[in-house]
């Protein structure tokens, strides 16, 4: 991973370790919307997989879909 996308991991593994066990479990994917984030961001680098993971992120909402979403190749 480039150093650009450990620092844009940052936040998401700070939500993982401090707000993550206070939110729930209650993620309508697979995998997680920060497990997503974090395959994307080392998969594709920052920009690119930082696009995909706000896409993620914003697709996770009541009216929004579930199932399995895994990383584009």
């Amino acid at each position: 991973m480039s150093p650009l996308a450990h620092l844009v991991a940052l936040p998401v593994r700070a939500y993982r370790l401090l707000l993550s066990p206070w939110v729930g479990h209650g993620c309508r994917f697979q995998p997680t919307c920060s497990a997503y984030a974090l395959e994307a961001l080392e998969r594709h680098g920052a920009v690119k997989g930082g696009w995909l993971a706000l896409r993620r992120i914003a697709r996770c909402h009541p009216w929004g879909g579930s199932g399995i979403d895994n990383v584009p190749e």
